[in-house]
């Protein structure tokens, strides 16, 4: 059956869950025992089919099983960042309507932000936390809101709406993104077949489980396989490598931020032995792939996946395969096709947009008819939003966001293209470019640069670096130093605000 429940191994001899920071292990059994009585708990309180439960919890044990617990209850899980400001709590919970709010211990007391949110509407709100002693995680409504209680436990079927998360979007509003048991569990099968995940595999959560990558990749999909998920409550560089080799890690996922940061940071005296190392959620350069696999001897699949997709569309497959870098890779369960402006599929190696078609997809999103017209063509095909083309083998080859191609005089510009072009010179760490308006070509490119620590460059010279590698049109006309490139929470960079940053600030400075 494809709900969550019923996918989750019961047999496997590994522990499920290990919390890292207590040494916490759970196993298989006991995480469906969790799961069940917090389930009953949320039936007592009145959580009935396609109630919206709003998730305000780190990576922790609390998280997972809430999480569980709603969809198996046929709620609405909607995980939320639990750094949010009160007025994005607001919008969130609002937007879905939230039936009950599940906040962290001692959050109603403090007044936090997401409890003072979900006053504002008249949200139940509950705390959950981590009996030790009991051996449970326990739920206590504090404020009942419009909770009535005496529901009855309920099954999930596999049309059910499991999960809605919003889309962080290039502009615009956030639009909400429903995905039912089946997209997921869809995703969670080509994941594991992707990776060949096992219930000897053991993978070291640095993603936040209040996003797709984390929650689909780090977490369901090795749960599926029987293996382990090691849970810290966040990214630590410091704490990384002590953990991964104490709980006997072999993979991670990650964005390329936190791939960057494991570089720069101190390498254990010796390297653990890695089965791979994916990469998702924003382009990896070339120079970090290959710096990857020179640090970590293990093999790096870069894989491209999307909200609206419940998480992975491609990746690059497992050795002896071909893994190509600047490439997203092969179809992973989904049928890829690259179409034009009219929906028909372009000539192969053309460009064009990267559409796609699978289970895994959701349906539309949800109250935004305009947005589903536009996304989906009349033969079924979600259209990603992203310019691509695809290699003589067939691999992906994304060329930037539709939206954020810089047209410089009529000549579209790929940013991707020139993002990696700046970060191949020796002392660039991180490199973002972006549209910037002008008189005379409408747009031009401009590049917002970080530096290797102890580096220096000038903006003439990385011009002139930049100019051997690419066409004199795509060349930025303007550089910015920074020390910190702006990124969301998940450590992803948004090309329209690292834009909007740097023009606000002064002019571009040399690094002398």
């Amino acid at each position: 059956m494809a709900t969550l429940q019923s996918r989750i191994s019961t047999t496997s001899r590994s522990p499920a869950v290990i919390i890292s920071s207590t040494s916490l292990t759970i196993s298989y059994p006991t995480l469906q025992s969790l799961v069940s009585s917090f389930q009953k708990n949320l039936a007592a309180i009145g959580i009935t089919p396609h109630s919206p439960v709003s998730i305000a919890l780190p990576n922790n044990l609390e998280f997972i099983v809430s999480f569980l617990a709603t969809a198996a209850q046929r709620g609405i899980a909607a995980p939320l960042n639990p750094a949010y400001k009160q007025g994005e709590f607001e919008f969130f919970i609002d937007d879905v309507k939230s039936k009950l709010v599940v906040v962290s211990r001692g959050a109603v007391s403090k007044g936090a932000p997401e409890v003072e949110a979900a006053r504002k509407f008249g949200v139940a709100i509950a705390e959950a936390w981590w009996d030790d002693r009991g051996g449970e995680v326990c739920l206590e409504v504090l404020e009942k809101g419009g909770l009535r209680g005496g529901a009855k436990v309920e099954r999930a079927e596999p049309e059910d709406v499991a999960l809605v998360l919003h889309t962080s979007g290039t502009t615009g509003r956030p639009k909400a993104v429903p995905l039912t048991h089946r997209n997921l569990t869809r995703t969670m099968d080509n994941i594991v077949q992707t990776y060949k995940l096992t219930w000897e595999d053991k993978t070291y959560l640095v993603m936040p489980l209040f996003h797709v990558h984390g929650l689909l990749a780090g977490f369901l999909a090795p749960l599926q396989s029987g293996g382990t998920v090691i849970v810290p409550v966040k990214f630590s560089a410091g704490e990384f490598w002590k953990e991964f080799i104490k709980f006997g890690a072999n993979w991670y996922t990650a964005v390329p931020t936190i791939h960057q940061i494991l570089l720069k940071s101190p390498f254990p005296s010796q390297i653990p032995p890695i089965r791979f190392i994916r990469s998702c959620s924003s382009p990896l350069s070339p120079t970090t792939f290959h710096a990857l696999e020179e640090a970590f001897k293990a093999p790096v699949l870069e894989a491209y996946a999307m909200t609206e997709a419940a998480h992975q569309m491609t990746s690059n497959p497992l050795p002896p395969a071909k893994r190509k870098p600047g490439t997203v890779g092969l179809g992973q369960g989904v049928e890829v096709a690259i179409l034009d402006a009219d929906g028909n599929e372009v000539p192969h190696g053309k460009e064009g947009e990267i559409s796609i078609k699978g289970v895994n997809v959701t349906k539309g999103y949800i109250n935004n008819e305009k947005a589903n017209a536009e996304s989906f063509t009349s033969t079924g095909f979600f259209r990603t939003g992203d310019q691509g083309k695809k290699d003589e083998d067939g691999y992906v080859i994304i060329t930037g966001r539709i939206k954020e191609l810089i047209n410089r005089s009529g000549e579209k510009i790929s940013p991707i293209e020139v993002d990696n072009a700046i970060s191949s010179h020796p002392a660039v760490s991180e490199a973002v470019s972006f549209a910037i308006d002008s008189e005379m070509y409408g747009q031009e490119v401009g590049a917002a640069v970080v530096l290797k620590s102890g580096r220096m460059v000038t903006e003439e010279v990385l011009r002139k670096y930049v100019g051997e590698k690419l066409s004199k049109f795509k060349v930025p006309t303007r550089i910015w130093f920074t020390e910190h490139m702006p990124k969301t929470a998940t450590g992803k960079i948004q090309r329209r605000i690292v834009a909007e940053t740097m023009l606000k600030g002064d002019q571009p400075k040399a690094m002398l």
